[in-house]
């Protein structure tokens, strides 16, 4: 039995404790938050102990695993002190507030010989590991471009962080993950409309090393919820629909087949094809990944290095839209190692 708690019960913390709750081979312990009420009520809608100090918790349980969803803020100072008592940790994305943050959190948990994952939960819907499968097999064959939507209304509950620490580390990850390249030029224009002090709307362009053109709309000011990906190639377009799990695949009727060895001589409609995906919910899989990983029966699919590229690349776009300019490949390489050495 792997012995878990939860710490941090806003919206994201109640979602792991439910799903923790429930799952087989998992016994979790408490729950804690600073806000007294909180905590007494996720304890006793979940029946475990519940408190205010993380500190008083981790002394008190005897844990195998912590997750950390407390405000990006704290995301340091929490992870840390579970990684100093000894447990692997589990901390909700983005990783850090920044690089150097992040940097300290990954050094911490190598030292300490302890498992560090990150929540980029996007990894494990059914839809995104169907369309990496599709992608794998040569569906669209040659990719030209992929496009991320993340956008729906303000959350009055983020404070600490805008749109692109917030959500477009999603969006990042998951192309970096399905093109398997990384980003060499990026230039990004934002905007603050609501969110009383960061940005709250975003419009990217991004360059990968593999060719793709990466474009990434992601905003706090849009009346309804959007979350799509496509991925553009020879074969036609897959779709992603994040929140119905769908993955459609709209054909390029004079694409050649994957084997033959010819250019791509045209574009029109063909067929459109709904492909079949196992639903389920990315939260349970991310947890029961993360919990196997921590019984030694697998790796970390999305570790701490996976989450400071991820915030690398978001910290980049802001300062590309504060500063008006793009970044290029050594620009990029800069930020990154002036960033982690200012970790050390």
């Amino acid at each position: 039995m792997t012995r878990l708690a939860v710490i941090g019960l806003g919206h994201m913390g109640q979602n792991h404790t439910r799903v923790l709750r429930d799952m087989a081979g998992v016994e979790l312990l408490a729950v804690c938050d600073q806000n007294a009420d909180a905590a007494r009520s996720v304890s006793a809608k979940f029946g475990v102990k519940g408190y205010e100090s993380w500190h008083e918790m981790l002394a008190t349980e005897k844990l195998d695993a912590a997750i950390v969803a407390v405000p990006t803020r704290g995301h340091l100072d929490v992870a840390q002190g579970a990684l100093a008592r000894g447990l692997h940790v589990l901390v909700e994305k983005p990783i850090a507030t920044n690089l150097a943050e992040g940097t300290a959190l990954v050094d911490s948990a190598r030292r300490a010989g302890r498992l560090l994952a990150v929540g980029h939960v996007e990894r494990f819907n059914p839809a995104v590991r169907e369309l990496r499968r599709r992608m794998d097999a040569g569906d669209i064959g040659r990719v030209f471009q992929v496009h991320g939507q993340r956008q729906g209304p303000f959350p009055a509950r983020i404070r600490d962080v805008g749109v692109v620490i917030d959500l477009a580390t999603h969006d990042l990850d998951v192309m970096r993950t399905v093109l398997g390249s990384e980003v060499e030029r990026l230039h990004a224009e934002a905007e603050q409309r609501i969110h009383t002090d960061h940005e709250d709307m975003l419009n990217a362009l991004l360059r990968f090393e593999n060719g793709v053109v990466g474009v990434l709309q992601v905003n706090w000011l849009t009346p309804t919820k959007i979350r799509r990906l496509s991925v553009l190639g020879e074969g036609g377009l897959l779709e992603v629909d994040y929140l119905t799990q769908e993955l459609t695949h709209y054909k390029n009727s004079e694409a050649a087949p994957p084997e033959a060895d010819r250019q791509l001589e045209g574009v029109s409609e063909g067929e459109v094809v709904h492909h079949q995906v196992e639903k389920g919910e990315p939260l349970k899989l991310e947890l029961e990944s993360f919990v196997k990983a921590v019984r030694g029966d697998g790796a970390v699919e999305v570790d701490g290095e996976d989450g400071l590229r991820a915030l690398h690349l978001a910290q980049a776009l802001v300062e590309s839209a504060q500063g008006g300019r793009t970044f290029d490949r050594e620009q990029l390489a800069g930020l990154w190692t002036s960033s982690r050495r200012a970790g050390d």
